[in-house]
C-alpha cells in the first residue's frame, strides 16, 4: 500500500484537514491527534499553530 500524507476533506476535516490527514496517515483516531495538538498549544510546546499553518500550505488536498 502506498500511503501519502494529505489533508482530509469533507466531514473528516474540522478546520483545514491537517490533523485529520495525520490521523489517517498513522491510522489512529483523529480525536487523539486533535487532543494532543490542543495540549501542545496550551502548554506552548514549540510553535504548533505556526507549524499547523505551514502544513496547511505544504500538504496537498486529498483527492476524493
Amino acid at each position: 500500500m502506498n500511503k501519502k500524507l494529505q489533508r482530509t476533506q469533507g466531514s473528516e476535516a474540522m478546520f483545514l484537514g491537517v490533523l485529520g490527514g495525520f490521523a489517517k496517515y498513522f491510522e489512529i483516531d483523529s480525536t487523539i491527534i486533535r487532543v494532543v495538538f490542543a495540549i501542545g498549544t496550551f502548554l506552548g510546546v514549540g510553535s504548533p499553530i505556526i507549524i499547523y499553518l505551514i502544513m496547511a500550505v505544504v500538504m496537498p488536498k486529498e483527492i476524493v
